[in-house]
């Protein structure tokens, strides 16, 4: 463990670096590609009808949309296709940094939420917490005994370490996992495998993270539309450099790539995890010919001056930039286009919007991306697990009856503004997720080994090929205290799985 101590000593500076790098940019964005803000902005009514309430708390409003005649008929006829559930009582508890019930951010009610009080006569009580503070909540709610039953499953935070530290259960003791209910997700239940027992009530696959660019941009410059290329099968990492390469010119204020998390992003292209889950036990993949490639390739781009240097930024990313045409390409999660295009941080108008995929390799077959598993982590004393699972249901059902899918498109054109290319985009990418799950599990792990590899910043671990080293001193300094460290975590793992 000495070495451990020594590298993980020398990352108390940089991780203060990550940390006033955050306070300067102008988002708040997780690490794991979920989104901070956890609702949108203010909501359209084309087709619904909006009341108004005035909290008596502050000084904003919450607008609540019911859906229309034929959209609530639609999740009526829906609701009959769900299963009858025995819940100990209509209410679930929710802790989570947002409200999943329409909230002040102007999040509409989803459909999920209807088929949940159609069906079910349900209503879910927010116990609200913040990003920061959201696991020190989680640790006081369960061993305090609240009684609190579902936090979000796509936190990258949560598992193994939530297992571990005895503040998520199984929860193949309520359910039938082999019921066809699960056909839809089962690649995303078995990713949550710890041990033969599975720890998330899965809702779906998806992307954490895509590739945002303006149409405008790439017309105006004269270069190859990503997404013609991605539709041709020509979008991967030599097409992506060469859009970079003919359109930077640092000196006059044209910068490439840009994003908190866009290392992360290209990482998960070669789908191999930093840490990855094998038979229910940890991996640790850092010696991998996979991770190698696209740490060269990420420190060629760096080398290429392709990648904007937040450094002479005041530590700051600058999304703005690519409204105003000097910025190329902002890696992120596709939440980020989840709220009114007038609080967008990218500036880009909802017509000049364009997402792809992060791109891949151009020699592999098959496509990757890092993987966000959907869904909800059942608490340790949770009162109403039997209520989660008939959440789940709908929040199942929402994602795939063409109906009720329809009514949730519809929120998001009127809601968000966000056109046809940009949804079928956004779903096709998920689709990439969905067919090869692929998830990364450091962070989950331990706060050791997210520090080391995955989040210690700039200059650690996997992002520091993309900052100006090379990938063999990276490797050299931390494959060797990782690997230990993962052993460390399959123990506690496997004592606690067999201890429930």
């Amino acid at each position: 463990m000495k070495k451990v101590n020594k590298v993980l000593s020398g990352l108390l500076s940089v991780s203060l670096i990550a940390a006033l790098s955050a306070c300067g940019g102008g988002t708040t964005t997780p690490a794991d590609g979920t989104t901070a803000a956890g609702g949108a902005a203010e909501a359209t009514t084309t087709t619904t009808e909006a009341t108004t309430v005035t909290t008596t708390v502050a000084t904003v409003e919450i607008v609540t949309t019911t859906f229309a005649d034929e959209e609530a008929a639609a999740i009526a006829a829906a609701a009959e296709q769900l299963p009858d559930v025995e819940m100990t009582t209509n209410e679930i508890k929710w802790l989570a940094h947002y409200d999943i019930n329409p909230n002040t951010a102007g999040q509409p009610k989803s459909a999920a939420l209807q088929l949940f009080e159609e069906k079910y006569g349900g209503t879910v009580k927010w116990y609200e917490t913040t990003w920061n503070t959201r696991f020190d909540d989680l640790s006081t709610y369960v061993l305090g005994g609240e009684g609190v039953d579902f936090f979000p499953g796509d936190d990258e935070a949560n598992y193994p370490k939530g297992v571990v530290n005895g503040m998520f259960q199984s929860i193949d003791q309520y359910i039938d996992i082999n019921d066809p209910m699960w056909d839809s997700v089962r690649p995303g239940m078995e990713a949550v495998n710890f041990g033969g027992k599975h720890y998330e009530f899965v809702t779906g696959v998806a992307s954490r993270f895509v590739l945002a660019y303006s149409a405008n941009t790439i017309e105006e410059n004269g270069l190859e539309d990503p997404y013609e290329q991605w539709q041709n099968g020509e979008w991967n990492w030599d097409t992506f450099k060469a859009s970079l390469l003919d359109f930077v010119d640092a000196e006059n204020d044209m910068h490439g790539l840009d994003g908190w998390w866009f290392e992360r992003g290209l990482f998960g292209t070669v789908g191999v995890p930093v840490v990855g889950v094998t038979d229910g036990q940890l991996v640790c993949n850092l010696n991998s010919p996979e991770i190698e490639k696209v740490s060269n390739f990420g420190y060629d781009l760096w080398q290429n001056g392709l990648i904007l240097d937040k450094s002479l930024f005041s530590w700051s990313i600058h999304p703005e930039y690519m409204g105003e045409g000097k910025e190329l390409f902002f890696i992120v999660g596709a939440y980020e286009f989840n709220q009114s295009p007038d609080v967008w941080p990218q500036k880009i108008s909802p017509e000049d919007l364009r997402i792809v995929p992060v791109p891949g390799p151009a020699d592999q077959e098959t496509p990757y991306t890092v993987t966000r598993i959907d869904g909800f982590s059942l608490l340790k004393g949770a009162t109403n697990p039997a209520g989660v699972a008939a959440y789940t249901y709908c929040s199942i059902l929402a994602g795939q009856d063409e109906d009720v899918k329809a009514i949730s498109r519809r929120q998001q054109q009127t809601d968000y503004q966000l056109s046809d290319i940009v949804l079928d985009s956004i779903a096709a990418v998920d689709q990439i997720a969905a067919d090869n799950p692929r998830v990364e599990f450091a962070a989950g792990s331990s706060n050791d080994i997210m520090q080391l590899t995955t989040d210690g910043g700039e200059t650690v671990g996997i992002r520091a090929a993309f900052h100006g080293t090379d990938w063999a001193t990276t490797r050299e300094a931390i494959s060797d205290s990782v690997n230990l460290l993962v052993e460390e975590v399959n123990t506690a793992l496997q004592a606690a799985v067999a201890a429930e």
